[in-house]
This record gives C-alpha cells, structure tokens and sequence, in this order.
C-alpha cells in the first residue's frame, strides 16, 4: 500500500519524503488556508519535493469551471492531481479532465455506489472519507472493502481507492487489510506507525545491556 501525506506544510513534506516512505501529498484548501501562502505556490513547490501525485482541489463546484480550474493546475507540474467533488458535476469533470490526459482524484466519497460511478468517469483515485462514516455511527471501512470488491469484480477499472480521513494506526491496518491502494495520512499520523511500547522497552534494555560491556563500535 502507498502513503500518501496529508498536509501542505512544505517542511513536513520535506522532512518525511526524506526517508522514503512518501509516495505522494494530498491537498486541500483548508490545507493550504492553515500555510497562510499562495495556493500555486505552495503547490508547485510540493511537486519539486515528491515526485507522486500532489492532489490539489479546485474551489468550482460547476462543471465547466471545474474543468477550467484543473486544466490551470495540471500546468503547475507534471505529478500534479486534480481533486474534484464526487457531485453529478464534478464527475463530468473528472470525465473531462481525464480524457485530456490529467490524473483526477474525486474526493468526499462516501459510498460503494459513489465509488462506482467515479471509477466510471474515469478518475485516477477515489477517496473515500472513513473518519467521518465513522463520525455518524457508520463503518468507514465497510465501505472501503465495498468498493474493493466492486473494482476487483470489473477489469476495466483501474481506480485506484485512496483512503482519506484516516484518524490514526488503525485506520491504516484496516485499510491495508481491505487492500486499498493508497492510505493518506496526517504527518503525526505516519510517524506514530513506527511506534510501539515494546520497541522502546526492548531498546532500552539492549542499550542496558550494551553499556555495561564498556564496548565501543566507533
């Protein structure tokens, strides 16, 4: 499964995409809000840190603006990804834009069913919301294992599932069990996978230990 981060802070992204483990960035405008800098700006530098896919949103809700939105962030660079709404209009537009040769991720997804007709417009990535099913008492990743099945049942679609609103390590156990694509992750989120009590237990008593011999690899 790929980890993509989610964040537009550029120091983060720099920080994390150093150890390798950064296979592309997720935007969006309240993102881009919190940086207090210009939305092309910090877009574009993104792409210079990450050569994955950087997810960049358009603000449009109508099809024809969405469409002109895109066209203008697809020229910000090569791996850039436009984010559209999974509404009747932003599904025309992912038609559009990807039949002009962009990567298109259809965002707030809710449904097996929303995740079908997006895979049919053609989008590159859906991304189903599964902290927020799971805000309004729903299983997210119900949802998730619904639209693997349904995308596994069908050759022709190649959508790939980007699950998104992952709230901490669980969510993103469950999303690789699900066999989800790619899981996107809060910068916290994605340190705090390394962690374990045990490790730090079994460290420090390495470390104990190692001192007491009076050895030195250096």
């Amino acid at each position: 499964m790929k980890f993509f981060v989610d964040t537009a802070d550029v120091e983060e992204i720099r920080e994390l995409a150093a150890t390798g483990l950064v296979d592309g960035v997720t935007t969006n405008p309240s993102l881009i809000a919190k940086s207090g800098r210009d939305f092309t700006e910090v877009v574009k530098e993104i792409c210079t840190i990450v050569d994955g896919p950087v997810s960049a949103e358009v603000t449009a809700t109508e099809t024809d603006a969405m469409v002109e939105e895109g066209r203008k962030l697809a020229q910000i660079a090569k791996n850039v990804t436009i984010k559209v709404p999974l509404t009747w209009d932003g599904l025309k537009a992912c038609r559009t834009l990807t039949q002009g040769g962009a990567m298109v991720n259809v965002t707030l997804c809710f449904s097996a069913n929303q995740a079908l007709l997006a895979a049919k417009a053609g989008a590159t990535f859906i991304s189903p919301f599964i902290g927020r099913l799971d805000d309004i008492g729903e299983d997210g990743m119900d949802v998730v294992r619904d639209i693997r099945t349904i995308y596994d049942n069908y050759d022709a679609l190649s959508t790939q599932i980007l699950v998104a609103s992952i709230r901490g390590g669980d969510h993103v156990r469950q999303a690789a069990l699900a066999g989800a694509d790619v899981a996107t992750v809060p910068p916290a989120v994605l340190r705090g996978l390394s962690e374990h009590p045990l490790t730090d237990k079994g460290l420090a008593a390495f470390l104990a230990d190692w001192e007491k011999t009076g050895q030195s690899i250096l």
